[in-house]
């Protein structure tokens, strides 16, 4: 079974036993985290409804993305700023699909 999930913005379609990365979710690892928010559920073919459906999950990791360098200059001003950003995410391994929300 599969579902199509949305979390930090972006959709992701899991099943069980996948391995995603999403945006940083709270919490350690080793914690179960639910994502309630389906947007389409199914087997193969068959779509299900959503209403009441989750996905739940396990926290693998909190992570950090590579480095991303934010340059600015302005020419002929003498202006130069340079920024770097790493962008936090956590490594989830969905547990099961299809849950009903208790």
């Amino acid at each position: 079974m599969f579902a199509i999930v949305r979390t930090g913005g972006k959709q992701y379609r899991v099943a069980a036993g996948d391995k995603i990365v999403v945006e940083k979710i709270a919490g350690e690892a080793g914690t179960t985290v639910s994502l309630e928010d389906v947007l389409l559920a199914g087997e193969g073919a068959d779509l299900q409804p959503v209403k009441g459906l989750t996905v739940s999950a396990e926290i693998i990791a909190q992570a950090k993305a590579e480095k991303v360098i934010v340059f600015k200059k302005r020419r002929r001003h003498n202006y130069r700023r340079r920024n770097g950003h790493r962008q936090q995410h956590t490594i989830l391994k969905i547990v099961s699909v299809g849950n009903a929300a208790a």
